[in-house]
């Protein structure tokens, strides 16, 4: 898969859970802890994971590759 449809797929995943959020932030008060738990444990982790892979997942990438390569290069020597 090509990093440029990599980064489209994390960037919709980042824009569709984002948008329980607004509705938690935005919604009447006694509504709110009904979207509590979804919106702390599972929203928001998700939207920052896939933010933090959009902004540094170049640098991640470049480490498992560089942890990959000697180990295969020592495998056929």
């Amino acid at each position: 898969m090509s990093h440029g449809i990599t980064r489209t797929i994390f960037r919709w995943i980042h824009i569709v859970f984002a948008i329980p959020i607004l509705g938690y932030i935005y919604s009447p008060f006694d509504k709110i802890p009904d979207y509590a738990f979804r919106t702390r444990f599972v929203f928001v982790p998700i939207m920052v994971l896939s933010g933090l892979w959009m902004w540094k997942g170049h640098l991640v990438r470049r480490l498992i590759s560089k942890k990959v390569k000697p180990a295969s290069a020592e495998r056929a020597a």
